[in-house]
């Protein structure tokens, strides 16, 4: 399980990526900033949906 958290984590590094991407754009065509603002809210909210059922899981397993 230790890949899911690496994954998991890697969702992060994907947002700020795309957040810093949207910024530098934003001047230039904010239409092109939107997407990568909502790749990069969408990467944010993989991470913690990524997290809660990590963490089910391992619940589960450890109930066993």
């Amino acid at each position: 399980m230790k890949y899911s958290k690496i994954f998991q984590y890697a969702y992060l590094v994907f947002a700020a990526l795309f957040l810093y991407d949207g910024a530098v754009k934003w001047e230039n065509d904010p239409d092109k900033a939107y997407i990568s603002m909502a790749l990069g809210g969408l990467a944010i909210f993989m991470f913690f949906f990524r997290g809660k059922f990590r963490r089910k899981y391992d619940n589960k397993d450890n109930s066993k």
